[in-house]
């Protein structure tokens, strides 16, 4: 039993293996991208297109394959691609060189693979031949009547009129058009480019100003930022100038307390030093009355008295413009003194808020010695003022005696004459005398009578001033000349000659 049943197992083995070989070789798949071409005995289709056709197409699904009596083969359904390079040339007589795609494949209907069948079962490398053949020739024909500006800028129209050309053809082959794309235009004479050189020269220089415009925007962009930094800059840096000068004013101010305090103490003994110079110079002023002003009141008044009544009314005139002199500058003076208090009152009060005590103690030292000035000049003034009074009070009666010795010449000429030649007799005999005192020796030819007619000579000159002086008087009063007593002498006056 137990071999019986291995051999029975053995035969159902057996024949399943037969039955799948046999199946394996009957049957027949077509795979989603490929159309099974039955071809023989009883390959007939179940519609009118298969069974004109002679064979059988199976797409998608299986079928049995009689060996020996059916033949299966495969046509692949995917797509395709097939190079296109044409070189034409355009409507201008340009020659260009167009390099493109197509991208084909076999129709999925019935017609379209029977088609394609009939054509390419056997030689299906071939396609891409054909087509190139075929898309070259219309694109020669389309090209011809286009330009080469409607090639660049229309594209679309090329491929359109190269499908609907060659569809016709396409249908007969069983084959149909996925895309063509017209991928490259060149020219051998430079057309295209020297086409595009002007729009590439307006792109440049559009491209160029908006890249000036732009640097110069950013370059004001960045003028403006640097300006508001350095504006920010400015801003902070016075802030801390002047937090820093509040510091070092309130430091300065802590620093010069304990001299301020000293230049206020200063101040004062400044203050009470001017006080002093000022009363100084009032009592040299008082002194300076009645030491000079009033000796010479006294002796101008002394003099005055002894004028006459018109020369009174003239000094008292004189004495009233001093008097008002004096009390105009009494009066400056006083403005002088006030205006200085004031100064020294202002430096105190300008010293007190700076807190600068050695311009304090400058100032009040200089307003010291500008009131001691002012008593010195004032006391200069008034003492210049007695001597111009003195003077002009002398010089009054000396005017007086000269109108009074000019009356009395009027009068009696010989007389005053006499008189002056008598006063200044001494002196006029010396001038005389004083010629020989420049004589080293001399020879007097008559011995003594010699020298007493020289001394004699020599005396006589008073005498011939005398006459000299009452001939100029006449004269001058309308006279005539007296002659002189001595004339014949005076002629005769020789000088002696030194040996």
């Amino acid at each position: 039993m137990s071999l019986e049943i291995i051999l029975t197992i053995g035969a159902v083995l057996v024949a399943l293996v037969v039955l799948l070989v046999l199946f394996k070789t009957v049957w027949r798949v077509a795979e989603p991208n490929e159309a099974l071409i039955i071809s023989g005995l009883g390959a007939r289709g179940r519609n009118e297109l298969a069974d004109s056709l002679g064979f059988k197409i199976v797409t998608g699904k299986g079928t049995a394959v009689m060996p020996g009596f059916q033949t299966a083969r495969r046509l692949r359904l995917d797509s395709r691609a097939a190079n296109l390079k044409v070189h034409c040339v355009t409507q201008q007589g340009i020659p260009v060189q167009v390099r493109g795609v197509v991208i084909y494949k076999v129709g999925d209907d019935l017609s379209s693979i029977a088609n394609a069948a009939r054509r390419f079962l056997d030689q299906q490398d071939s396609m891409n031949g054909a087509i190139h053949e075929l898309f070259t020739g219309h694109l020669r024909s389309i090209i011809g009547n286009l330009t080469v500006e409607d090639l660049i800028l229309n594209r679309e129209r090329l491929t359109g009129e190269t499908r609907s050309s060659a569809a016709d053809e396409m249908s007969k082959l069983g084959l149909v058009v996925d895309s063509l794309q017209i991928q490259e235009i060149d020219d051998e004479t430079g057309y295209i480019t020297n086409l595009g050189k002007p729009h590439a020269a307006r792109v440049a220089a559009s491209a160029r100003i908006a890249e000036a415009q732009r640097d110069q925007e950013a370059t004001e962009a960045e003028q403006v930022a640097v300006a508001n930094k350095a504006m920010a800059t400015r801003d902070a840096q016075i802030k801390q100038a002047s937090y820093q000068a509040e510091i070092d004013e309130a430091q300065a101010r802590s620093r010069q307390a304990g001299p301020l305090s000293e230049a206020t103490a200063r101040q004062e003994v400044v203050v009470q030093e001017t006080r002093a110079a000022e009363l100084e110079a009032a009592l040299a002023e008082q002194r300076l009355q009645a030491q000079v002003r009033k000796p010479a009141d006294a002796k101008a008044y002394e003099t005055v008295t002894l004028s006459q009544a018109e020369r009174d009314a003239r000094i008292a005139q004189a004495e009233a413009e001093a008097k008002e002199t004096e009390l105009r500058a009494v009066a400056q003076a006083s403005q002088v003194k006030q205006a200085a208090a004031a100064d020294a009152e202002s430096v105190r009060l300008r010293g007190e808020a700076s807190a600068a005590a050695t311009r304090a103690t400058g100032e009040g030292e200089a307003m010291a010695a500008k009131a001691k000035g002012l008593a010195e000049a004032e006391a200069a003034r008034a003492k210049g003022l007695a001597e111009a009074e003195a003077a002009k009070a002398k010089g009054l009666a000396e005017a007086e005696a000269i109108h009074a010795r000019a009356e009395a010449l009027a009068q009696n000429q010989e007389a005053v004459i006499a008189q002056q030649l008598a006063e200044n007799w001494p002196h006029i005999v010396a001038a005389g005398a004083k010629s020989f005192g420049n004589v080293d020796h001399m020879v007097v030819l008559n011995g003594a009578q010699g020298i007493e007619e020289m001394l004699a000579k020599a005396l006589t000159l008073g005498g011939t001033g005398f006459n000299l002086a009452r001939s100029l008087l006449s004269n001058a009063a309308g006279g005539h000349p007296e002659p002189t007593q001595n004339g014949t002498a005076a002629d005769t006056v020789t000088p002696i000659k030194p040996a």
